[in-house]
């Protein structure tokens, strides 16, 4: 069976899709949130990236040629613009932590 045709994968891949389109249409208002609303979401997204790399992790070991076109396909794409996909998940991660420290700031 190849990595795509596993019912896990295409769950977890339409799952994290929907949950980002959801914390990004949520997003949208985050300057409206009060400080807890502000923390939730930090949170909400920083397991969304974990479960993000977790599954992209899985593209880089699987032995499935599709997969591992795939891997190859965002490295190609991040390397456009100067950055790896370790780069990608360390700034989205300082993006976070900066959120963090100015939601810390506020009274």
């Amino acid at each position: 069976m190849g990595f795509f045709d596993s019912e896990i994968v295409q769950q977890e891949a339409k799952q994290l899709f929907e949950d980002y389109q959801a914390l990004i249409k949520l997003g949208q208002n985050y300057g409206k949130f009060d400080r807890e609303g502000k923390k939730m979401f930090i949170e909400q997204m920083e397991a969304l990236m974990e479960r993000y790399r977790i599954f992209m992790k899985r593209f880089e070991l699987s032995e499935d040629f599709m997969a591992q076109m795939t891997a190859q396909q965002l490295q190609t794409q991040l390397g456009q613009f100067g950055m790896t996909p370790q780069q990608m998940f360390d700034q989205m991660n300082l993006t976070l932590e900066r959120m963090k420290a100015e939601v810390d700031k506020q009274p």
